[in-house]
């Protein structure tokens, strides 16, 4: 029973999703780039706010980060660092996200960054508009590649490590927690309650070291230890 009254709340979820969604792809296109910020924080904080979903925020910003760097387990992980993070966000997403119909209207109208893994020279591409854009916008990735299940996390691709490194970007980890278990996308299954989101210490990029390994078992540690503690 519990089950199907999550597959309940689960498709209401998604009309929500997609009705603000829609309506943010409108403001987009009939407002001022200055007012994007704006723009998507105020849908993001609606959808979480209709999902029944609340973000307890830990630690804090560094404002000075020019990249952030995420575990990925939902859909939902997205609307919940654009309706806290301060400061605009420039995302790097794969190009089959941006070919998708509707939702690649979301990616594409902001102007993130588009990387297209099946081109040689997505390298050169990618460190060009990361350079570009991370003069106005900190740079958001998720170095996973893809979501996972939230228990544990998915090895890192390399792409943050490079563009960190040749930018010389301050970086700021920022840890997701029971975000799979409020909204399941994949299981299309929703469970109101809070997600925690949790700044760690920031550090300056150095091509000297192998920091995105080290980062990312710091990073499992934390989520492991986070999940061990009763729910919030």
């Amino acid at each position: 029973m519990k089950r199907i009254v999550a597959k309940i709340r689960g498709l209401y979820a998604a009309v929500v999703i997609i009705t603000l969604v829609t309506l943010n792809i409108l403001a987009f296109l009939v407002m001022p780039r200055s007012s994007y910020k704006g723009i998507k924080q105020f849908f993001t904080r609606a959808i979480l706010k209709l999902l029944g979903i609340e973000v307890v925020v830990e630690g804090e910003v560094d404002r000075e980060a020019g990249m952030v760097i995420m575990n990925h387990s939902s859909f939902i992980d997205i609307p919940v660092i654009e309706a806290v993070y301060p400061k605009d966000l420039v995302w790097v997403a794969k190009k089959e996200l941006f070919d998708t119909p509707f939702f690649g209207l979301l990616l594409s109208l902001p102007n993130n960054i588009r990387l297209d893994r099946e081109d040689r020279r997505a390298l050169v591409h990618l460190l060009k508009e990361a350079k570009a854009k991370s003069k106005e916008k900190t740079i958001a990735i998720f170095p996973e590649g893809t979501r996972g299940r939230g228990e544990r996390l998915l090895p890192f691709k390399p792409g943050a490590k490079i563009i960190a490194n040749r930018l010389g970007l301050k970086v700021q980890p920022i840890l997701i927690v029971h975000a799979r278990d409020r909204f399941d996308s994949k299981r299309l299954e929703l469970n109101p309650g809070p997600i925690k989101v949790i700044y760690m210490e920031s550090f300056q990029a150095d091509p000297q070291r192998e920091w995105l390994q080290e980062l990312r078992q710091q990073m499992e540690e934390r989520l492991t230890r986070e999940r061990g503690e009763p729910k919030l």
